[in-house]
């Protein structure tokens, strides 16, 4: 019998699960509220045309503007295809496969496993605390061997800020030893958290940025790295050759303008009163047991009857995203935050649904 082309492949690649992105996962909505993305187009257009040409590895007017913008120098900083390439990059610089290991605390993003499975790279998970902070003695005690330590501040999916002072334990803790990894995808709804200025005191700190979310530029698939330079030249040697399109290059660059991180933070401005209402609102819901705090642009929920009320929401276009089967996640769905008119839509599908009791008086 002739060899099946699956059998050529590497057996972690064969057993591997992939990440369950918001696209992969489908449906046929007109309220999207399960990827976290800004509601709403925004205003950049091409301004170049030089397609005929192979862009910049690392676009000047990008690099310099996000350095300004975050406040680091442009020898920190690191642009490429998403902050999700930034995650396998940190794994492939500095990751021997089958030697070396990296360390995450679920609940929190999916693409750290697969990232370290697809690379040949051992994971190992710390669960949260109840609270879903980290748990340090515990992590302390799985250190030995890893190289990187992943942690989400604000964190994906639970929606809460990791204790700065945890931070600052886990960075003494692997001092020397590992590289802690702080993915700060959603840090434009909480700016005053972020760690970025705290890289000179920590030089094995590392931070991951991102256009995606309040910059409103999910399908640029545009992230930075920050980090010490030393850490950014290792990354530059293993980075694609050209991790940027020209389009992409172009239209980050203006989105990094005076006028681009204005309307960014409008738009943070807008989504922050659109989560208050949305989570006031949920919280008078018969079929609302919890709503978490959240520093970002989605809340979490607890629903009596999560199953049923996830598939009769996307039978009716409104699509969420399903966390039952995260560690510690049983009946929540986390609640992208949309237009006020989307949200609105979702407080009165949910109002609807049959058994629910409606809303629920305030004392």
């Amino acid at each position: 019998m002739s060899l099946k082309i699956t059998e050529l492949a590497r057996a972690n690649v064969r057993a591997l699960t992939p990440y369950q992105s918001a696209r992969r996962l489908g449906g046929n909505g007109d309220v999207w509220l399960n990827a976290n993305e800004y509601p709403l187009p925004v205003p950049f257009e091409m301004s170049q045309n030089t397609l005929n040409r192979y862009p910049e590895c690392q676009p000047k007017q990008v690099i310099e503007r996000y350095a300004a913008y975050a406040g680091m120098t442009p020898d920190q900083v690191l642009v490429s295809r998403g902050a999700d390439e930034g995650i396998e990059l940190l794994i492939r610089a500095f990751c021997e496969p089958g030697q070396d290991a990296i360390l995450f605390c679920p609940p929190t993003y999916g693409m750290y496993s697969v990232s370290a499975e697809t690379i040949g790279v051992e994971y190992r998970t710390v669960p949260a605390l109840d609270n879903w902070q980290l748990n340090l003695p515990a992590i302390a005690a799985a250190l030995d061997g890893v190289k990187l330590v992943y942690m989400c501040s604000p964190n994906n999916p639970t929606g809460n800020l990791i204790d700065p002072e945890a931070i600052r334990q886990l960075l003494e803790m692997t001092r020397g030893k590992a590289l802690v990894v702080a993915d700060e995808a959603y840090i434009e709804f909480c700016p005053q958290a972020t760690l970025a200025g705290w890289i000179a005191e920590y030089p094995h700190l590392v931070v991951l940025r991102t256009l995606s979310k309040a910059f409103a530029l999910a399908g640029l698939r545009c992230g930075f790295t920050l980090a010490n330079a030393a850490v950014i030249e290792l990354l530059l040697k293993v980075i694609a050759p050209y991790p940027l399109s020209t389009p992409v290059a172009d239209i980050a660059a203006q989105a990094l303008s005076d006028d681009g991180i204005a309307l960014m933070r409008q738009h943070v401005v807008e989504l922050n009163a659109n989560r208050a209402w949305l989570a006031t609102a949920l919280t008078r819901l018969s079929c609302v047991e919890q709503v978490f705090p959240s520093e970002t642009n989605y809340i979490l929920v607890r629903f009596t009857d999560s199953p049923t009320i996830f598939k009769s929401l996307w039978d009716q276009g409104i699509i969420l995203r399903d966390q039952n089967k995260n560690p510690g996640l049983a009946g929540c769905l986390r609640i992208s935050i949309g237009t006020r008119n989307e949200c609105e839509r979702l407080i009165a599908a949910l109002q609807a649904l049959p058994g629910t009791a409606g809303i629920v008086e305030q004392a």
